[in-house]
């Protein structure tokens, strides 16, 4: 991945407006959940595409130490070898004192490529310092971005539970509402009212069997006295005269 592709995904994803995707979205909990695995493959992706620009930066930066340190090297050699020079000249050894010189000569040009090296890769490792540190400001923005989604998330389907438990209340009060058990009981109460009822009635009916049953000694009692009357016209007697 591209530095300059990294930093437009960064962007992309920290101007995200999370509370407008969520007012959009149809399902908003099904919409964090992808947002998240979204960032989460995002910031993976990213972490690895800036670890590597910071080790190519770090390789730069070392390469750049070693051009300095090689160019104070040649330097030094470049110093030793003038003063072997101006020592064996001293002495009268011109020939061996113009080799020294010549020593001294490379050395110095050494010394300058080293330093055009290190001069050459300043400005690049400027640059790539430039875009680390954006680079890492970018993650440190998407983490926390992250950290949002999460926090939104949970609490999203915190309130889901909260309010699908409140259904349920809400339902069975209603279902206790419609089944109404007061009439349950009231129903009950009428049986048992058509059962004692039932037993008034048994009642009753064997009362007036009752009654009949006396009713018809009466009977018998009057047809006995009606007889005996017969019988004593018949045998010549007047019959007794009622009294009250």
């Amino acid at each position: 991945m591209a530095k300059q592709s990294i930093l437009g995904r960064i962007s992309q994803l920290l101007k995200a407006n999370i509370n407008a995707l969520i007012d959009q979205a149809e399902d908003p909990q099904l919409l964090l959940d992808q947002l998240v695995r979204d960032y989460t493959n995002s910031i993976a992706e990213a972490e690895s595409a800036v670890a590597q620009t910071i080790g190519n930066l770090r390789l730069m930066e070392q390469d750049h130490a070693e051009d300095i340190d090689a160019a104070a090297d040649w330097g030094r050699k470049a110093l030793a070898a003038s003063s072997k020079a101006d020592e064996l000249r001293a002495g009268g050894n011109s020939t061996d004192a113009d080799k020294f010189d010549n020593l001294a000569k490379i050395a110095l040009g050494k010394q300058v490529s080293s330093e055009n090296e290190a001069k050459a890769v300043e400005p690049t490792i400027a640059s790539q310092t430039t875009v680390v540190e954006q680079l890492k400001s970018g993650l440190d923005g998407m983490r926390a971005k992250l950290s949002e989604l999460t926090a939104k998330r949970d609490e999203l389907v915190a309130r889901a539970k909260s309010a699908a438990a409140q259904s349920q209340v809400i339902d069975a009060v209603k279902s206790i509402d419609l089944l109404d058990p007061t009439s349950e009981i009231s129903r009950f109460e009428d049986k048992i009212r058509r059962e004692e009822a039932k037993v008034l009635g048994q009642q009753e009916i064997a009362a007036s069997t009752l009654d009949a049953q006396f009713e018809s000694l009466d009977d018998l009692d009057k047809q006995a006295e009606v007889d005996a009357r017969l019988a004593a016209l018949k045998a010549g007697s007047a019959p007794k005269a009622v009294t009250s």
